[in-house]
Order: structure tokens, then sequence, then C-alpha cells
């Protein structure tokens, strides 16, 4: 079973930012974006769920079950090419280093205010549903996961 702590989210950080070096490279077999947009599309989703998290207010929680997320989260896996990102999670055209370094510092720094998080403290997904603090830790590791995927398999 997957560890649900915080912590756990540390090790995935750190491996996207061990892409930046190699951000430019791509490979039209596997996506047709770069690792950059892989980086900063995780970054962005990373940073926008856990805040959203922390600024929650627990009293309100309320999940319902949800089919999707039994499913994917059991399997801990995301199906390639069947959603696409929200525009508010989606790269710029020009995606700067400076930016991914303080998406970076951000990701960690909510990494530790997730930890002081309420058990019941929440996000709102759009297909999974309402998530409390140990579902979110989980979609945020199935989905920083699924990217680091993508980005390996690029570099292939």
């Amino acid at each position: 079973m997957f560890k649900r702590h915080p912590e756990t989210l540390i090790p995935l950080i750190k491996e996207l930012e061990s892409y930046i070096a190699v951000r430019n490279k791509r490979n039209y077999l596997v996506s047709t974006s770069n690792i950059a947009w892989q980086i900063d599309h995780s970054l962005k989703v990373f940073n926008l769920v856990s805040e959203t998290l922390v600024n929650s207010n627990p009293g309100l929680h309320s999940s319902q079950f949800n089919k999707w997320r039994l499913l994917c989260f059991t399997l801990g896996y995301f199906p390639r090419n069947k959603v696409k990102a929200p525009k508010f999670v989606r790269p710029p055209e020009i995606i700067l280093i400076e930016d991914l370094e303080l998406q970076l510092q951000a990701a960690y720094q909510n990494i530790e205010n997730i930890k002081s998080a309420k058990k019941y403290a929440h996000f709102k997904h759009f297909i999974f549903g309402v998530l409390h603090k140990k579902r979110t830790i989980r979609f945020l590791q199935i989905h920083t996961t699924h990217h680091l995927k993508i980005i390996r398999d690029i570099l292939k």
C-alpha cells in the first residue's frame, strides 16, 4: 500500500528537478510536448492542489463514492491521452528556468504546509470529486508519477 505522508512527495519533486537540465528534449512518438512542459505542468498542478488543500475548510468536507477515483487510485495509474489539462494548469509557450525553480521552491514549501493540514482538509477534483488530505496526497503521487513516466519515455 502506498504511504500517504507528505514526505513521500519529496523524491518525486526531486526527480522532476533533476530533469531541468534536459528540459528541451522532445520525442513526438511519446508526446507533442517537451520535458519542460511536463515539469511545468506537474509543478503547477502540485502547487495549486496543495494550496487549495491547505486553505480549505475541513468542516465543509463531504465525499461521495467515485468509481473513477476508486479505479485509478487503486491501480496507482492514470491512462495517457484520456484527459486534457485544464487551461489554468497548462504551461506558457515559453517556459523559463527561473519559473521552474520558483515553482520547485513553492512545491517544497507546500509539502511542509501539507504536513500541518487537518485530516479533512480537502481539494475538489473535476473527475475524482472531493479528496481529503490522504487522498490528495495519493492524487499528487499518481499525477506526478504519471508525468515522470512520460519524461522517462521521452528520454528513451
